[in-house]
């Protein structure tokens, strides 16, 4: 994280789930089904409507720890839609809103998991690219879609601003958790547009699956 950055300190629940990585700005289904985070989701929507989304990482001989451990970034995503099914499941939808550094992982009763995090400003330094980075990234994305048989609305993407398309981009392209996380913790933002160019530009020599996908 930028130490230009404004944080605050804040007690977020988190939901460590292995290859979902949410960007600001972007938004993420979820379905909940196990009993802790049914209770975290009752918890959060009592309390601030706020998960905090982090990866669980693997640490060569510590494969069965148990809890896993974190990495250090995460995003926090605001719930703005939600459906209580009536065997206690839910249908969330989140919106990312700010990455965080955990601080340290609180010790409480709750089944699901608490830290005390650093969380950056909603908004990220206001960030743009230059035009030729803009230019560049738009291209590598052009080329990436094509080979990947994306269908892509590529007149509401120049709509797009900056960060919105960056981490777009990130989120949404078919990179494995590894890539994604990598992405999510890159700053400044042209930092992560070069990264997401050169991701594209690796990931790209696949083919993609049968099918097409649409991104926008």
């Amino acid at each position: 994280m930028t130490e230009a950055a404004p944080l605050t300190i804040q007690r977020i629940a988190i939901f460590p789930l292995p290859g979902a990585v949410l960007f600001p700005g972007l938004h993420l289904p979820l379905h909940i089904f196990e009993p802790r985070y049914r209770a975290m989701v009752q918890e959060v929507l009592a309390r601030d409507r706020q998960i905090g989304m982090i990866q669980p990482r693997q640490i060569a001989g510590e494969e069965d720890r148990e809890p896993p451990a974190l990495y250090d970034i995460g995003c926090v995503g605001r719930i703005i839609d939600v459906e209580a099914l009536d065997d206690g499941r839910f249908n969330l939808v989140l919106e990312g809103v700010a990455r965080f550094r955990v601080r340290r992982e609180l010790d409480v009763t709750t089944p699901f998991r608490q830290v005390e995090a650093e969380i950056e400003s909603e908004a990220e330094e206001e960030a743009v690219l230059a035009g030729i980075e803009r230019a560049s990234l738009e291209r590598e994305a052009k080329r990436f879609a094509a080979r990947q048989g994306y269908v892509v609305d590529w007149d509401s993407v120049a709509q797009l601003d900056d960060e919105t398309l960056v981490n777009g981009i990130a989120q949404v392209a078919p990179f494995d958790a590894a890539a994604k996380q990598a992405l999510l913790e890159a700053t400044p933002l042209d930092i992560r547009a070069e990264l997401v160019v050169q991701m594209m530009q690796f990931f790209g020599r696949f083919d993609g699956e049968d099918g097409r996908a649409t991104l926008q």
